[in-house]
């Protein structure tokens, strides 16, 4: 379901005129809504100042200033991508920015998290992206995969980028989407960008992460997210393509967990309505008749990638959707000598993550940002203590689990891993989805997506302003995509 204005002169590219005041130019937005009576959008010069700077940076700003930011960044020359502009910053190197203005379309899942994502998008969203010159047309998902049947026929060439605003689950089902279409290869190309308003929001917590931004959650991590997205810049992302043993091949953004973290996320399901709260209670429930599994784990650690020659298994999948995976070979098979096979075989968890953050306040990969084609694999054996990793969990809000020095608790950065249980016990999460258990393979692709974040070029206006007593960590952009 659209919402646009009334004008139908362009169907597929139309656009919603948002207007200086931040107001839909029709009331459809409230015809359609599930959140009757809800505020309208507040007064935007009052709206949006992240939870990390100060109060007095205010958004206000006049026409005349937010006119002369967007063509002192529209008058880059260069275009590169599918629809943004080749920037050179102060130290000599390349920026990736969106155009200005620009156009997205915005994917909104109504009964994410708490139920509350188009209220949010009223009041927090909307006032920002109409300062920063964004116009937008918004469509309400109505089912599960409905975002990846709506991308799989989408004409691209009408917008700029892909705005998710929902959780982790969303956004898989945007780029896998992207992935089956017969065009894939230019498709995956086009810029995405995560607006969080699910439970767990990690991919928008890493991207808030990487910006140099403090941890935040709710709605000061939705603000700092659309601020993102009015700074334009875009980021090359790892993906993770995935191989199971049925034949599906699934394409990951974030994550794949099995054991422990993968029961938490998929039993808490049911406490939805209480968004973050629900993986602690999910958490607790768990510890309470903590499981192991037994397994089979191999992976090809960072140091020892000899060569990305194909194998001929990979070559003979050419013919297939996607790319080839040079590092992988049959699931028959045994993996290369040059893998690592793990020697224990019972398991408390296993996870396999492209990013710091497994949740907004789950601050996963402290040891920084995964370089490009590289993802962090963690994995606890059996026999580790209930309190222990109790422990874990609640040292992994700030991201110091690592200096609990757990004996059971290993960590290594790797190209490729190969999971098998025995039995079919467990459940996988892939991206927080509910997968069959069997055994898996998968592969990072680097850079191979582009996504907003990165702090760009606002307008004065909305350039967030770090408190005098905070030094924020800024993290250097990954390379550019192959």
């Amino acid at each position: 379901m659209y919402i646009t204005h009334t004008d139908k002169r362009d169907p597929v590219c139309l656009l919603v005129e948002v207007k200086t005041q931040g107001t839909f130019a029709s009331s459809d937005l409230a015809a359609e809504g599930n959140d009757a009576g809800a505020p309208t959008a507040r007064d935007p010069g009052r709206e949006g100042e992240p939870h990390s700077r100060h109060r007095d940076a205010r958004l206000g700003s006049t026409d005349k200033e937010l006119k002369a930011g967007a063509t002192a960044e529209g008058s880059a020359p260069t275009a590169v991508g599918t629809s943004g502009v080749q920037l050179t910053d102060p130290a000599g190197g390349p920026q990736s920015l969106l155009p200005r203005p620009c156009r997205v379309l915005v994917l909104l899942n109504p009964r994410g998290g708490k139920g509350k994502a188009l209220k949010l998008f009223r009041s927090y969203v909307q006032p920002l992206l109409v300062q920063a010159d964004v116009s937008f047309t918004l469509m309400l998902t109505e089912r599960r995969n409905h975002a990846r049947e709506l991308v799989q026929t989408e004409e691209l060439g009408c917008w700029d980028a892909l705005v998710v605003m929902s959780g982790d689950g969303v956004m898989h089902e945007v780029v896998n989407g992207l992935m089956e279409r017969p065009d894939w290869e230019t498709a995956i190309r086009k810029p995405l960008c995560s607006l969080p308003a699910g439970s767990g929001n990690a991919l928008a917590a890493s991207l808030n992460h990487y910006a140099g931004y403090e941890q935040v959650t709710n709605e000061d991590l939705l603000t700092n997210c659309t601020l993102l997205l009015c700074g334009r810049r875009l980021v090359p992302m790892n993906l993770l393509s995935l191989h199971m043993a049925s034949g599906l091949r699934v394409f990951s953004v974030l994550s794949l967990a099995w054991g422990f973290i993968a029961d938490v996320d998929i039993e808490s399901e049911k406490f939805r309505r209480l968004g973050e709260m629900r993986f602690t209670l999910g958490t607790i429930l768990r510890l309470a008749s903590l499981r192991t599994y037994q397994g089979r784990l191999a992976y090809l650690p960072v140091g020892q990638v000899v060569s990305k020659m194909p194998t001929s298994w990979a070559l003979d999948r050419q013919d297939q959707q996607g790319p080839v995976d040079a590092h992988l070979v049959p699931l028959e098979e045994p993996v290369p000598s040059h893998w690592t096979v793990v020697p224990e075989q019972d398991f408390v968890l296993v996870l396999a993550l492209l990013h710091s953050h497994l949740g907004s306040e789950m601050f996963a990969a402290p040891m920084g940002h995964s370089e490009a084609g590289a993802m962090h694999l963690f994995y606890v054996r059996a026999g580790v203590s209930r309190a222990m990793l109790l422990r874990l969990f609640l040292a992994m809000e700030k991201g110091r689990h690592m200096e609990c020095n757990c004996p059971y608790l290993v960590y290594v950065p790797v190209v490729a891993f190969r999971l098998e249980p025995r039995d079919g016990k467990g459940m996988f999460a892939v991206d927080g989805e509910l997968m069959v258990s069997e055994t898996v393979q998968g592969q990072v692709r680097p850079n191979y997506f582009w996504m907003v974040g990165g702090r760009g070029e606002p307008p004065p206006s909305l350039e967030p302003q770090p408190p005098p007593s905070q030094k924020l960590q800024q993290t250097p952009p990954p390379e550019e995509p192959l």
